[in-house]
């Protein structure tokens, strides 16, 4: 195994894992449990870590395909582009989730303002996740290219 394989391993928990924590805060919300949305707080934590994960192992992933046929600098940058705003915002809907988890242990439930935050930031996260995820399937994937957003030497 190599890091571009570690990569494809490991790059759909970001986008999964985001929207099953989603689903699972919204069956908290309409339950009113605040042990379910402890539990989605906790999963959106453990995502956000494993995002970091994801972001380096694709950096080393670069190197062994920038020179294969097919491949250029323009979907990777795109790519790389898009995954460190993922980064960033996995971030800090991990942190969110954190405050959430710590005011949880302070005061037996998590505020309802934290909640709506977390929600509606899970939300732009799984944009953002899908769209990076298109983005680096198109590097090695020319069939779900769209060449007319990007000329691709060889292609005009």
């Amino acid at each position: 195994m190599n890091w571009a394989h570690a990569h494809l391993m490991i790059n759909h928990f970001p986008f999964i894992g985001t929207l099953g924590a989603t689903l699972l805060l919204v069956y908290a919300l309409v339950r009113k449990s605040e042990e379910v949305k402890k539990v989605s707080f906790g999963l959106f934590m453990l995502i956000a870590l494993m995002t970091i994960a994801v972001y380096f192992t694709g950096r080393e992933a670069e190197e062994m395909v920038k020179n294969l046929p097919g491949v250029t600098d323009a979907y990777i940058s795109r790519h790389e582009v898009a995954a460190s705003l993922v980064l960033v915002l996995m971030g800090v809907l991990g942190a969110m989730a954190l405050v959430g988890r710590l005011l949880l242990r302070r005061s037996g439930s998590i505020p309802k303002w934290v909640v709506i935050l977390v929600l509606l930031l899970s939300l732009v996260v799984i944009g953002v996740v899908g769209l990076t995820t298109n983005l680096g399937g198109q590097i090695r994937h020319t069939e779900i290219r769209d060449e007319n957003t990007l000329a691709v030497p060889g292609t005009e």
